[in-house]
């Protein structure tokens, strides 16, 4: 029987979770909107996957994530937040939550999705297929760094596929790279977000300045940049996200 850890500020709210997981036929470990309380309550029940809202008591959702990581213990988390803004959702992702749903959402709701990850038939193949879309993701960013002459051993080649990657995923993202996307990016890296600037602006001139103008327009199938003319960094990384879009590569 999979158990079920709840860190939910609304008693009313937490009880229906409750409620519904045991129907389920799930296991329900423990329920607290302390966060502090809740990290005591992961050590000590081992939950499969934990239920948690961003906002709780003592600590809040993001650093009972960075405390289990750092001690190890590694449960599915769903996590419930207020919250539309894609910082913290690309943040909360990083930080390895399986879900994020907007509040208000049922207990069905979050229910189907712990049901998701706990049925052993349908997540190993769900598995499966994401680490294989990351893969072919991974390796056309990487044949089209090659192809116009970005060079893997810069750091801004990490960077720059990390943020086309996050493009991909949320095409949103490009319209508050400085907000958004170097700073998450930065600390994935352990960095700062003006460095990721600089690092992305280098890989994209190491490109330019080998000359590599005619193998960029090949790339997008038409005249996009010509001579000496150079893509900022939003424009660059829009580019690729949207051909890898195009080309259904996600």
């Amino acid at each position: 029987m999979k158990r079920i850890l709840i860190l939910e500020s609304n008693e009313t709210f937490a009880n229906d979770l409750s409620d519904y997981f045991k129907q389920n036929g799930f296991e329900v470990c423990g329920i607290t909107d302390d966060g502090q309380e809740g990290l005591k309550l992961l050590d000590k029940c081992s939950p499969s996957v934990v239920v948690m809202s961003l906002l709780l008591k003592t600590i809040d959702g993001f650093t009972v994530m960075e405390e289990a990581r750092n001690v190890g213990k590694k449960p599915d988390f769903i996590v419930l937040g207020n919250f539309s803004d894609d910082k913290i959702i690309n943040r909360v992702i990083l930080l390895g939550a399986r879900y994020y749903l907007m509040k208000p959402v049922s207990a069905q709701i979050v229910g189907e999705r712990v049901s998701e990850i706990a049925d052993p038939e349908v997540q190993p193949a769900r598995e499966k297929y994401e680490r294989k879309r990351a893969g072919s993701l991974d390796e056309r960013i990487s044949n089209i760094f090659i192809s116009i002459g970005i060079p893997p051993h810069i750091k801004g080649y990490n960077y720059l596929r990390e943020g086309i990657k996050m493009a991909v995923s949320d095409p949103h993202v490009i319209n508050n790279v400085t907000k958004g996307l170097y700073p998450v990016i930065g600390e994935k890296f352990q960095t700062t977000a003006s460095k990721v600037e600089r690092a992305i602006r280098h890989a994209i001139e190491v490109a330019w300045n080998r000359g590599r103008v005619d193998a960029v327009n090949a790339i997008f199938g038409a005249r996009v940049y010509i001579g000496t003319e150079k893509p900022t960094n939003s424009e660059f990384i829009a580019l690729v996200a949207d051909k890898l879009i195009l080309e259904s590569m996600v």
